[in-house]
C-alpha cells in the first residue's frame, strides 16, 4: 500500500506569489489533477506518475478533459477539481439561493454571534426607483430596533441566567443569545459573507443556474464567480449560460399549478380548505419504518435475499424487532451516527418556520427541502425574550412596516419583495429526511446548547417521528440527553455503563 498526498488547497495570493518567482510555471491549475485521475480508468500507470504526464503538458491535459468531460459525458472527473471561494457583499436573501447547492461547503458569518453594522443591499429591481428612499428608511429602522433590543436584551439575559453569567467563561454565550434573538427584526437585504467551497462541476451548475434567477443579485452572482474562476479551469467550466430548462421551468410550474389551483376551487368550492396551522407537520412517514429497518439490519448482517429479510420480520414481533434494533444501538455514544440501514426508512415534514430557522435547517443538506416564497399572511415568530422586556408592540409595528414595504414593492417587482422581510418572517419548507438523519438533527438541534427556535422545531419532529417509527428512533434526542434517555433505554443492561 501507498498513499501520497496529490494536492491541497492554496490560498490564491500563495500562488500569485508563487509565479512572480517562477513565470514559467504553467501547472498550478486543478486541471492537471483531473485529467491525471481521469486516465486512472484506462492506463496500466501509477496515478503518482499519470499527474507527473499532466504537470508536464497542459495543454493536453486540458484537452483531455475537454474530452472525457464534455465529449464522452464522464463529468464526475470535474469534481476533482475544486475551488476555495470568498464571497462579500451579498444579502441574506441570495445566501439562501447559494446555499441550495448541497454538494458544496459552506461557512457564512453567523448574525448570532456577529454584531451587525448596519450593511445592507438595495437590490438593482428598486434602486434609482421611487421604492429605494422607503426601502432605506425602512431598513433603517430595522437596524435601529436592533440595536435597541441589544442593548436592552444584554442585561435582561444576564440577570434571568445569573449562574451562568457568575461565570466570566460564559459571557460570550449569554451575549450571542441577545444577539441571536435581536436579529429576528433585520431584512434579508442585510449583507453577509461566507466562505464556499466547489468543485468544477458543481461551480458549472451554479453559474448556469443562477445565470437564470429572476433576482438581479443572484444574476449579477453568476457573473462575478465565472470572472473570477474562467481562468482557473477552462477546460472544466464550459456550460455557463442560462438554459430555458432553467429559465422556464419554475415561472411554467407557477402557472401550471395556478390553473389547477382554480379548476379545483371551482370544483370543490364546497370542500372545507385545511387549516394547515401546525408549525411541524409529519405529512408522511414510511408505514412499516421499523419493519424496513429491522430487515435491513437482517440482510446486511447474513446472506438473504432482501424479500425474505422483509418476509421474516412480518412473523417477528414486536419484543424481537425491538431487540434487534437495541443490538444496533447498544455501544452508541452520542457523537456516533447510527447505522446507514436506518435510512432505509423516510419521514416527510412540513415546516412552518422563520427565516431564521430555515437559515439553520437549510444546512441538513443530505435531506430533501423545497420551500414556498416567504409569505408575510403566515406571521412572525417573536423571541420570548423580546416580549419579556416589553418590546413586542414595537417589535411588531416594525414587521407591519416592513410588511407595507414588501406589498409596495411587490407590486413593482416580486421578486425582490422578500429583501425587505425580517429574519421573523415565516415560510412554508417541505423536508424528507430518513431516519438516520433524524437522529443527526435532534442531536444537533435538540441539544440544549441549539438555538431555542430551531431547537422547538426539531423536537416536535422527533416526537412526531417517534410516533411513527417508536424502535427505530429510541435513542433520538439531544446530545446532552443522550446518556440519561440512553440509560433509560438499557436500563436492565447499563450497570456501571455510561455512554456519551
Amino acid at each position: 500500500m501507498k498513499i501520497i498526498l496529490a494536492g491541497y488547497n492554496l490560498d490564491s495570493e500563495t500562488i500569485r506569489d508563487f509565479k512572480k518567482l517562477r513565470p514559467e510555471a504553467q501547472n498550478l491549475t486543478p486541471e492537471t489533477i483531473s485529467a491525471a485521475y481521469a486516465r486512472i480508468s484506462r492506463s496500466p500507470k501509477p496515478v503518482d506518475a499519470l499527474r507527473a504526464v499532466a504537470r508536464q503538458a497542459v495543454e493536453k491535459a486540458r484537452q483531455s478533459n475537454q474530452n472525457i468531460v464534455f465529449e464522452m459525458g464522464h463529468s464526475s472527473v470535474a469534481e476533482h477539481a475544486v475551488f476555495n471561494i470568498d464571497v462579500l457583499g451579498i444579502s441574506r436573501l441570495l445566501v439562501e439561493e447559494i446555499e441550495k447547492f448541497r454538494l458544496c461547503s459552506y461557512t457564512e458569518k453567523s448574525q448570532r454571534y456577529v454584531r451587525l453594522e448596519d450593511d445592507f443591499v438595495i437590490p438593482e429591481e428598486i434602486r434609482n426607483t421611487s421604492m429605494e428612499g422607503p426601502f432605506v428608511d425602512v431598513i433603517r429602522k430595522q437596524n435601529g430596533l436592533y440595536h435597541e433590543l441589544l442593548e436592552k436584551l444584554k442585561p435582561h439575559i444576564f440577570e434571568k441566567h445569573k449562574n451562568l453569567a457568575a461565570d466570566p467563561a460564559n459571557r460570550s454565550t449569554l451575549e450571542g443569545w441577545a444577539k441571536e434573538d435581536s436579529r429576528y427584526v433585520i431584512s434579508l437585504a442585510t449583507g453577509t459573507q461566507l466562505g464556499m467551497t466547489i468543485n468544477a462541476r458543481n461551480l458549472e451548475l451554479m453559474l448556469r443556474r443562477l445565470a437564470a434567477h429572476p433576482l438581479s443579485e443572484a444574476r449579477e452572482y453568476s457573473q462575478k464567480l465565472f470572472a473570477a474562476t474562467k481562468d482557473a479551469a477552462p477546460s472544466l467550466i464550459r456550460y455557463t449560460d442560462a438554459t430555458a430548462y432553467d429559465r422556464l421551468t419554475r415561472r411554467n410550474l407557477m402557472d401550471a399549478v395556478s390553473a389547477l389551483m382554480q379548476r379545483s376551487k371551482d370544483r370543490d368550492a364546497s370542500i372545507p380548505a385545511e387549516s394547515g396551522g401546525q408549525d411541524v407537520s409529519l405529512v408522511y412517514a414510511t408505514p412499516d419504518g421499523d419493519d424496513r429497518i429491522t430487515a435491513s439490519l437482517i440482510h446486511s448482517s447474513s446472506d438473504l435475499p432482501m424479500l425474505r429479510c422483509l418476509r421474516m420480520v412480518s412473523f417477528m414481533d414486536v419484543h424481537e424487532k425491538e431487540a434487534l434494533i437495541r443490538t444496533a444501538l447498544k455501544h452508541i455514544k452520542s457523537y456516533d451516527p447510527v447505522l446507514r440501514e436506518f435510512e432505509n426508512a423516510e419521514l416527510h415534514f412540513e415546516l412552518l418556520i422563520s427565516a431564521s430557522c430555515f437559515a439553520q435547517m437549510k444546512r441538513h443538506r443530505m435531506a430533501t427541502i423545497t420551500c414556498q416564497d416567504y409569505d408575510p399572511a403566515l406571521g412572525a415568530t417573536v423571541p420570548p425574550a423580546v416580549s419579556e422586556i416589553g418590546m413586542h408592540d414595537t417589535f411588531m409595528e416594525t414587521v407591519t412596516r416592513s410588511q407595507d414595504m414588501y406589498d409596495r414593492i411587490k407590486e413593482l417587482c416580486p421578486p425582490a419583495a422578500a429583501y425587505i422581510l425580517t429574519n421573523a418572517h415565516r415560510r412554508r419548507v417541505s423536508m424528507k429526511i430518513n431516519a438516520r438523519e433524524l437522529y443527526h438533527i435532534a442531536r444537533l438541534r435538540g441539544d440544549s446548547h441549539a438555538q431555542w427556535d430551531i431547537r422547538k422545531t426539531a423536537e416536535e419532529m422527533v416526537r412526531l417521528g417517534k410516533k411513527a417509527m417508536p424502535l427505530a428512533l429510541i435513542l433520538a434526542t439531544g446530545k446532552d440527553g443522550f446518556a440519561s434517555l440512553y440509560d433509560r433505554v438499557f436500563v436492565s443492561e447499563s450497570v456501571g455503563h455510561h455512554p456519551g
